[in-house]
């Protein structure tokens, strides 16, 4: 596997991190016992010398998500399953990721928080930036997708672009593996 035509297969995870390519987990994995703004400085590790670019990076990811901003001394661990979904896409753009990975972003959401962390999803994408979500709530996933992949059992056994496939027949795809009848 090649990013920018250097393979990054092997590498260590602070190595593909250094190339670009930053993960949010899946159920967030903030640090609890730390707080809002020490888990967002966390997100810049492979960046440590550039202490004035993560300055300016803090500043922006607190006025993307001003919630963490009137909380940024709290503990993370104190904070409700969104306002932490929100600090682990944080923390991932503190490394200035070329490739966001989003794994289930939505797991253990309320639909209006879901809701919310997709017009996120939206405005990094309308920002330019490249996400690879994974994501079982396919309706919502194809709301914001330029690009969908269906994986059964590790092989991609439809894809195509939102718009020009019939949602109805992608959504049955997705959670039955049928196609629909003409």
């Amino acid at each position: 596997m090649k990013l920018d035509g250097k393979d990054i297969l092997g590498m260590k995870p602070d190595q593909i991190v250094s190339q670009g390519i930053v993960t949010v987990p899946e159920n967030r994995l903030v640090f609890p016992e730390m707080s809002i703004r020490d888990n967002l400085i966390a997100g810049a590790f492979s960046r440590h010398k550039d202490k004035g670019g993560i300055e300016t990076d803090l500043e922006d990811v607190l006025t993307r998500f001003p919630r963490l901003r009137e909380r940024a001394e709290q503990l993370a661990g104190t904070l409700s399953g969104g306002e932490q979904q929100m600090l682990a896409v944080g923390r991932a753009l503190m490394a200035r990721p070329k490739i966001l990975l989003m794994d289930e972003p939505s797991t253990g959401l309320a639909p209006i928080i879901v809701k919310e962390i997709f017009e996120i999803i939206g405005r990094l994408r309308d920002e330019g930036r490249t996400i690879f979500l994974v994501e079982q709530n396919a309706h919502m996933a194809l709301k914001y997708a330029n690009r969908f992949y269906l994986l059964e059992q590790g092989h991609v056994t439809f894809s195509g672009v939102p718009g020009e496939v019939d949602e109805q027949e992608v959504l049955q795809r997705a959670y039955l593996g049928a196609r629909k009848a003409s």
